[in-house]
């Protein structure tokens, strides 16, 4: 060690000398120059695959706020279609299940869902299904 407390470096080598160089690589050992599966067989170039086409719409779950006490208790049921909204009812209490199943009969998939809280404490106040089925 040297009187500053950190280990003496190591001379550089000198032009032409035949140390070891490390090589830098960029992906692990494995991977380097290999192709996916996909890409070696050519997979999808100037092929008709079929690809599904999808219908997408919309259920829509609201409090109505509008019957006196129990204005957060009803609920709304709204389903927005490309041909346009369609009025599915109120209910007493949260009940969307029922409103899932209407959609889900006539081949509607539900792919996501969001919930919108209000307030303080938070409350429900509506939900949103994404529903889409396949045209045939």
């Amino acid at each position: 060690m040297s009187s500053s407390g950190r280990p003496p470096r190591r001379p550089a080598a000198p032009f032409g000398s035949r140390r070891p160089v490390r090589a830098v690589r960029s992906a692990p050992p494995g991977l380097i120059g290999r192709r996916s599966p996909e890409r070696r067989s050519g997979a999808g170039l100037g092929q008709d695959i079929r690809v599904t086409r999808w219908e997408y719409a919309r259920l829509e779950y609201r409090a109505t706020g509008s019957f006196g006490a129990d204005q957060h208790v009803d609920w709304r049921a709204t389903f927005h279609h490309p041909d346009g909204p369609q009025d599915w009812g109120v209910d007493e209490r949260f009940d969307d299940l029922r409103h899932l199943n209407r959609a889900g009969a006539d081949g509607w998939q539900a792919y996501d869902r969001h919930a919108r809280l209000i307030g303080q404490p938070q409350r429900l106040n509506a939900v949103t299904y994404s529903l889409r089925r396949p045209i045939d």
